[in-house]
C-alpha cells in the first residue's frame, strides 16, 4: 500500500517515516509490541496520529517498513539485489538474514515481538524474491507468489535455526548449506 523509506524520494517523508520507526524502536525498549498504541508511537514521535495514518495503516505496517529497511540496509551493505538468476545473490542473502537475527538481543519489547518479526522478516524476504520472480519466469508454471513464500519462510527458518543453536557455526557454513537445499526451487544453476 505505501511506499518504503527507501522508495520514496521526499525527503520530508523519508524523514517523518524514520522518526516513526524510531520511536517505535524507543518504545520497544520499554514495553512489549502489542501494549504499544499507535497513540504511543505518534506521541514518541512527537506527531499527531493522522501523521502516523498518512504514513503507515497500522502498526504492523510500521513494524514491517522498519524491519524491512534494517534488512535493506544489510543488502545494501553487501551490495546485493536479488533479481531471481544469482546463487551467489542468495547466499548473500541468507548471510544478510543470519546478521539480522543475530543482532536481535532481548529489550523487554522483543520477546512478544518474534512471532510479529518473524512475520515482518519473511514478508520482506516473500516481496523481494518476488520480485525476481517475476523477471524470470518459471518452466514448471509454480505459482511465483507460493515459490517467493517458500523461499523466505525457508531462509527464515534456516537463519533462526542457526542463530538458536548453541555453538553454531560460522554464518557462510549455514548460507552454504541453505543456498544448496534452495537453489533448486528457484531453478537457480548450481
Amino acid at each position: 500500500m505505501e511506499p518504503s523509506a527507501c522508495e520514496t524520494l521526499d525527503p520530508r517523508i523519508r524523514r517523518t517515516r524514520r522518526l516513526l520507526q524510531e520511536s517505535l524502536r524507543k518504545l520497544l525498549d520499554k514495553k512489549p509490541f502489542d501494549e504499544i498504541s499507535v497513540q504511543d508511537i505518534a506521541e514518541e514521535a512527537t506527531v499527531n496520529r493522522a501523521t502516523f495514518y498518512d504514513h503507515y495503516r497500522d502498526k504492523f505496517a510500521l513494524l514491517e517498513s522498519m524491519v524491512g529497511e534494517r534488512f535493506h540496509e544489510l543488502l545494501r551493505e553487501r551490495e546485493v539485489q536479488f533479481d531471481g538468476t544469482c546463487a551467489s545473490a542468495l547466499k548473500t542473502t541468507v548471510l544478510a538474514v543470519c546478521d539480522y537475527l543475530a543482532g536481535q538481543t532481548g529489550p523487554a519489547g522483543t520477546r512478544s515481538l518474534e512471532p510479529r518479526m518473524e512475520a515482518a522478516v519473511v514478508a520482506v524476504l516473500r516481496r523481494m524474491f518476488l520480485e525476481g520472480i517475476r523477471l524470470h519466469p518459471r518452466q514448471d508454471g509454480a505459482a511465483p507468489e507460493v515459490v517467493a513464500a517458500a523461499v523466505g519462510w525457508a531462509l527464515y527458518g534456516a537463519a533462526k535455526e542457526w542463530v538458536q543453536t548453541p555453538d553454531h557455526g560460522a554464518p557462510e557454513e549455514i548460507a552454504d548449506t541453505v543456498t544448496r537445499l534452495v537453489a533448486p526451487i528457484l531453478q537457480l544453476p548450481a
